[in-house]
């Protein structure tokens, strides 16, 4: 995707004030029937931790995390890309019994990340964790919760096009299930993102499993870290976006690995280095509760819902200047942590 496409006639039917309302409208209808749903308790989480850790996440593996001094430590401190780590931790020290889980608001910046109409650097998603069993680290637990957190989505679609009539429902009754590997067989010649594209335009929902494993052509569908998700036992969800005309993914999740998954995929992905460290061995040593979680996009969730054609009308990042220039040329009113007094004054002003 380009760094900015607008489509031609696109006007956002709230302005600044009234897209704040709406924010906030989303997100505490969603997370509450998320966290009722799934049977989570809100916790707070950490912003940065120390690398020696091991808790801090790789994503794709080659992201680098943000990381500054601090005074009186010997050990710079990183900015969390995620908390999947983290959470499996907090679910045991916390005293989470089974099928207990929590949530927390996860706050990241990604350096590294290709900026465009659904990317930023500021990142901020819901980070969920619920404790399972080691029998219950099958599809069936996958299939059965992503149904569960799919059903969150669609009440909150309804619940949005109550609240505002130019919201319509498009989410599909069902979301369908398809591996990485059906797609390659499905569409041999096209590459992963046109994959993607393909089939959630034809299903309008997807959840797309094994996500980081080795397809039959050779290659990843997508990289995911060896340290997290069970590469058999994970996917993302995604909708089709009818203003951008995208498969948008709005949630990244899965069960995570227990010690037999950790000693395949680090391996496999050659990061045996990662073995040593603390996280690892307590994954290792079985002193961690098996898990399945996820993190699920809140600027995601709201443009989504509140169909905004820029990630940067619903929450405050820095973009290029040229970025700046065309969305304003197009009326489309980015919230920006200002490099100057006054930027924000020769953005347009929508009425509803």
């Amino acid at each position: 995707m380009e760094q900015i496409k607008i489509p031609d006639g696109y006007q956002s039917s709230l302005n600044l004030h009234d897209t704040q309302i709406a924010i906030k409208t989303v997100k505490d209808f969603f997370q509450q029937t998320l966290a009722q749903k799934l049977n989570l308790l809100r916790v707070s989480a950490p912003v940065f931790v120390n690398p020696s850790s091991g808790l801090n996440d790789n994503l794709n593996g080659v992201e680098r995390p943000v990381s500054f001094d601090i005074k009186g430590q010997p050990e710079n401190a990183e900015i969390v890309h995620s908390l999947a780590k983290w959470k499996r931790y907090a679910l045991q020290k916390y005293g989470f019994a089974h099928g207990e889980g929590l949530y927390t608001d996860m706050i990241a910046i990604r350096r590294d990340e290709d900026l465009d109409n659904i990317h930023s650097v500021y990142v901020d998603q819901w980070d969920w964790e619920k404790i399972i069993s080691k029998e219950e680290r099958n599809m069936d637990t996958l299939v059965s919760t992503v149904r569960a957190i799919y059903s969150v989505l669609r009440k909150t679609e309804k619940y949005m096009a109550v609240q505002y009539d130019y919201i319509e429902e498009i989410l599909p009754r069902e979301i369908a299930f398809v591996s990485t590997q059906e797609l390659v067989d499905m569409y041999p010649d096209l590459t992963p993102k046109e994959r993607e594209y393909k089939i959630v335009k034809e299903k309008g929902a997807v959840f797309l499993m094994q996500v980081g494993k080795t397809l039959t052509n050779g290659e990843r569908h997508d990289g995911r870290a060896p340290d997290y998700d069970d590469w058999e036992l994970n996917g993302d969800i995604l909708v089709y976006y009818p203003v951008l005309d995208i498969a948008l993914e709005l949630s990244s999740m899965g069960i995570r690995v227990d010690e037999d998954a950790l000693d395949r995929q680090l391996t496999i992905a050659g990061c045996d280095d990662r073995r040593k460290l603390p996280f690892q061995k307590a994954i290792f040593n079985k002193e961690l509760p098996y898990t399945i979680g996820g993190g699920i996009g809140q600027s995601r969730i709201c443009m989504f819902f509140l169909r905004k054609a820029h990630i940067g009308e619903v929450h405050a990042s820095l973009w290029p200047e040229e970025v700046m220039k065309e969305a304003a040329a197009k009326g489309v009113q980015l919230t920006v942590k200002s490099r100057k007094p006054g930027i924000l004054r020769n953005h347009r002003h929508t009425d509803v």
